[in-house]
C-alpha cells in the first residue's frame, strides 16, 4: 500500500473523517518527498505523522488521519498494534509536541505487539 504515497493517499485518508481540506500544503509536499526517497518505512510514517500531526496538515481530522497512516503502515509490513497504543502514541506525540524523526519512531514503535 505505502511503497510510494501520494498526495492523493493521504487526502483520502482525511477524507475518512473530515473534508480533505490541506491548510499546510508545503508541509505535505515536503515529507511525502522524504518519505518517498527513504528506505525506512518506520522513518517514512514518522515522517507523515509529524506534518499530519505538528505541520497540522489539514483543516480537521489530523489526529485520526496520522493514526490511520499509522495503522495502515502496520498493517502493510504485517504487524500486529494495538489500535488503544496507537491513538495514546498519536496524543504523545501531540501533547509533548514532539518534532524529533526518531523519537516520533520510538513512541509509534510502541504500539506494535511484540
Amino acid at each position: 500500500m505505502f511503497e510510494m504515497i501520494s498526495r492523493k493517499d493521504i487526502v483520502s485518508i482525511n477524507l475518512q473523517f473530515d473534508k480533505g481540506t490541506i491548510i499546510n500544503e508545503g508541509s505535505l509536499d515536503y515529507a511525502l518527498a522524504q518519505a518517498n526517497q527513504t528506505k525506512s518505512w518506520i522513518k517514512a510514517c514518522a515522517l507523515l505523522v509529524r506534518a499530519v500531526l505538528i505541520d497540522h496538515i489539514f483543516e480537521e481530522g489530523n489526529k485520526r488521519t496520522a493514526a490511520a497512516i499509522t495503522a495502515g503502515y502496520f498493517e502493510d509490513k504485517q504487524l500486529s498494534y494495538e489500535p488503544e497504543k496507537v491513538a495514546k502514541a498519536i496524543v504523545t506525540i501531540l501533547t509533548k509536541n514532539i518534532t524529533s524523526i526518531q523519537k516520533i519512531e520510538q513512541v509509534i514503535l510502541d504500539a506494535v505487539i511484540r
